[in-house]
């Protein structure tokens, strides 16, 4: 008889054809899919990377981005002088993976057992807004924020009831918000007023608070599923 070779990768596979089943080799290891939301935004260091996932070894990190490197979702290269380091982002085919990204995110938040307080990285505040944003709710609004989270800098622009948002200086903000995601989120899902994170020292705003108070109104948490 014949035996055959039992590898790690073996054990991952579901020897199924259907195109969920073969996501989940992909994207079922711990953290893989959470390595991609980090990168959703733009390239990021080994370092950065971790920084964002602190519960994460460096052991499994370079584990989970040498198996996504080999299924085609994300590359490495090296940017050019001055920088001249080594960054991880995704590749096109990887991008794709926002909108399941978002529709977890959205599933998920109507769980019973979901809590909002924990801790956010700043990606995944931002992309939070890419899923909960109502374009009804802004349709007649134009804000433009800039939130910065230590050395990472983001841009919000809402206009004619679109949103877009990613990395880099607003030009011309009405507010420009910084701190850390939590007490953003705080003000933007937890209906807390701004003016007491700002008396707090939780946030540092310059500019226009009320652009924030509006702004905080174009997004809500969905209902809470029924379990039973």
């Amino acid at each position: 008889m014949k035996l055959e070779k039992i590898t790690e990768e073996s054990r991952r596979r579901y020897e199924d054809a259907c195109g969920t089943a073969h996501a989940l080799e992909i994207l079922g290891e711990r953290w893989a899919l959470l390595i991609m939301r980090e990168l959703m935004l733009g390239p990021k260091r080994f370092g950065d990377i971790r920084t964002s996932l602190p519960g994460i070894s460096a052991n499994v990190l370079t584990q989970r981005l040498e198996g996504l490197e080999k299924s085609g979702v994300l590359r490495r290269r090296k940017l050019p002088p001055p920088a001249s380091v080594q960054v991880y982002e995704l590749t096109e085919w990887g991008r794709d993976a926002e909108g399941i990204i978002k529709t977890m995110g959205f599933w998920a938040a109507r769980s019973p057992n979901h809590d909002p307080t924990l801790p956010l990285s700043p990606v995944s505040l931002l992309l939070s807004f890419r899923t909960m944003f109502g374009a009804d709710e802004a349709r007649d609004e134009r804000v433009t924020l800039e939130f910065r989270f230590g050395e990472e800098v983001f841009t919000c622009r809402v206009a004619a009831g679109e949103l877009i948002n990613g990395r880099g200086e607003a030009d011309a903000p009405d507010a420009v918000i910084a701190g850390t995601p939590e007490p953003v989120a705080a003000v933007v899902y937890g209906g807390v007023d701004p003016d007491e994170l700002v008396w707090s020292g939780a946030l540092k705003i310059d500019g226009d608070v009320e652009a924030l108070r509006r702004f905080a109104g174009f997004f809500e948490l969905p209902e809470k599923a029924a379990t039973t």
